[in-house]
């Protein structure tokens, strides 16, 4: 697997990649997650593409620095290819990101009945963390919604 970031024809392999891996959600856009994920220069999307065939993604994460920590989100591995380490390598990539750019930490979010995913953080090392996440939704429309 070869990770970069996203160029422009990836867009809709991505999404894709994200709805076949149960991350989308229906109350969050994932063409506008994508796409403020890109505008930022505090924010990016890597991409995993399969060394063998045609260029096709088959792993993604959404990185970002917050100024203060960093975050990962839409970690991302096609059903066909996990269990071969792309999401660790996808990971280790995220991390390098960040510090690259003077993260100190980075911080996730798991849904509580992901137990998988749980798993394998977990096994990478992140622990639970003495939080709680709070939040509030700030567009009309969602006020019933979670996330």
């Amino acid at each position: 697997m070869i990770i970069a970031e996203i160029l422009d024809d990836d867009v809709e392999q991505v999404i894709a990649l994200w709805q076949a891996c149960g991350l989308s959600r229906p109350w969050n856009d994932p063409h506008r997650d994508l796409a403020l994920a890109r505008a930022s220069s505090t924010s990016t999307i890597l991409v995993g593409r399969a060394k063998e065939g045609p260029s096709t993604v088959v792993a993604s994460a959404m990185v970002g620095f917050d100024g203060h920590r960093g975050w990962v989100y839409y970690l991302a591995v096609a059903p066909s290819h996990q269990g071969r380490g792309f999401g660790r390598a996808m990971m280790t990539a995220a991390e390098e990101w960040l510090v690259a750019r003077g993260a100190g930490k980075v911080q996730l979010m798991v849904r509580t009945e992901n137990g998988v995913a749980r798993g394998f953080y977990d096994a990478l090392g992140y622990e639970a963390q003495a939080t709680t996440v709070l939040g509030r939704w700030l567009e009309r429309g969602t006020s019933e919604q979670t996330e």
